[in-house]
C-alpha cells in the first residue's frame, strides 16, 4: 500500500479549527496582550487549513463509493505492526499520531483514496500469474548471529551434536533482541522481506523442512545460523487471485495517479470552496506527493 502512513496527522488540527471558529474567547494571556480563539484559528487556517479541509471533504465524499471495513483497516494496521515490530509505537509517534486510533482515522482516508485510484488501474492475467509464480511461501525462522565464520562453525557443530538452539542463541548471538527470545525472527513474507538483509532472506529460503538448520550465512551484519521453524505453502492461485490483483494494482499506483483520481472524485461530488484562502484543498497539484511512510512505501 502506497499510503501506509501519511506524514502529517490532521485529525486534531481539524477539530481545533472547528472549535476555534465558533467565537473569540481568550485562549492565552500575556502582559503584552491576549490571544483569542479567532487568532488561533486564523494562524492554524494559514498553516494547515487547506489540508485539514481536504481531509474533511474526503471523509464526506469517499465512504459511500469506496467503503473501508474495520476488517480491512485492522489488517493494514496489523501489517504495519508486523513491518515495524517493537518500533511501531515510536514510529507512529514520530509521524505525529497520538495513538493507534488516531493513526487509523488518517489511514482509512488513505485507503479510500487508494481504492478510488485503483479503479483506473488495469492488469493482465499474465501479470497476475507471473506475480503468483514469483511469490514465496511464508516461513518462520530463528537465528544466531556471530561476528566471524569460525564462531559460526563452532555454533553449527554444537547444534549438529544436539545442542539447544534457544540456549545457544542466548549464549552466542550478537542480536540481543532476538537472542532473549531464543533467536526468534518471526515470519518472513512479502510484507516483512524488505525489512531484512537480502543475504539473510536468501539463506533462510534455502531451508525446506521444519527444524532444518543452515550452514553459516554471511550478511552485512556477520554470520547467521538459521533454523526453519514453520512453513506455510502458497495457496492455489484461484484462492489468492483477489489478493494478488490488489498487490499488483497497488504496485502501479503513483502519487500522480492518486491525485488524478481525487480530482475526478472532487469534480463528481461537485465540491466548491467559498473561502479563497482554502482553495488549495480542491486545487490539487498532480506533481505533489500524496503522503509518505516510515518505510517509504
Amino acid at each position: 500500500m502506497k499510503k501506509m502512513i501519511l506524514a502529517l496527522t490532521l485529525a486534531g488540527s481539524v477539530l481545533t479549527l472547528s472549535a476555534c471558529s465558533a467565537g473569540s474567547s481568550t485562549v492565552a494571556e500575556t502582559k503584552d496582550g491576549n490571544i483569542s480563539q479567532q487568532d488561533l484559528y486564523n494562524a492554524m487556517k494559514t498553516k494547515i487549513g487547506p489540508q485539514a479541509l481536504q481531509q474533511l471533504i474526503y471523509e464526506k465524499i469517499l465512504p459511500k463509493k469506496y467503503p473501508v471495513t474495520d476488517k480491512e483497516l485492522n489488517a493494514k494496521v496489523d501489517q504495519l505492526k508486523q513491518q515495524l515490530g517493537s518500533n511501531f509505537p515510536a514510529a507512529i509517534a514520530q509521524y505525529g499520531y497520538k495513538n493507534e486510533d488516531d493513526l487509523k482515522k488518517t489511514m482509512k482516508i488513505g485507503m479510500m483514496e487508494e481504492k478510488a485510484a485503483m479503479k483506473d488501474v488495469k492488469v493482465t492475467d499474465k501479470e497476475l500469474q507471473d506475480y503468483y509464480n514469483n511469490l514465496k511461501p511464508e516461513i518462520r525462522v530463528r537465528h544466531i548471529l556471530v561476528s566471524d565464520e569460525n564462531t559460526a562453525n563452532e555454533v553449527k557443530q554444537k547444534l549438529d551434536a544436539g545442542g539447544n538452539f534457544a540456549d545457544l542463541a542466548k549464549q552466542y548471538s550478537k542480536d540481543t533482541g532476538s537472542a532473549a527470545n531464543g533467536g526468534e525472527i518471526g515470519w518472513i513474507n512479502k510484507q516483512t522481506e524488505g525489512q531484512l538483509d537480502p543475504d539473510f532472506v536468501k539463506g533462510a529460503y534455502t531451508l525446506t523442512k521444519p527444524n532444518e538448520i543452515s550452514a553459516p550465512v554471511k550478511s552485512q551484519f556477520g554470520y547467521h545460523i538459521i533454523q526453519l521453524e514453520e512453513i506455510k505453502p502458497k495457496k492455489p492461485f484461484n484462492e489468492m487471485k483477489s489478493e494478488i490483483e490488489y498487490d499488483v494494482k497497488s504496485s502501479k499506483l503513483t502519487s500522480d495517479s492518486i491525485t488524478k483520481a481525487m480530482q475526478r472524485e472532487l469534480k463528481d461530488a461537485n465540491v466548491k470552496v467559498s473561502d479563497k484562502d482554502l482553495q488549495a484543498a480542491i486545487n490539487l497539484n498532480p506533481q505533489a506527493s500524496q503522503g509518505s511512510t516510515p518505510s517509504g512505501q
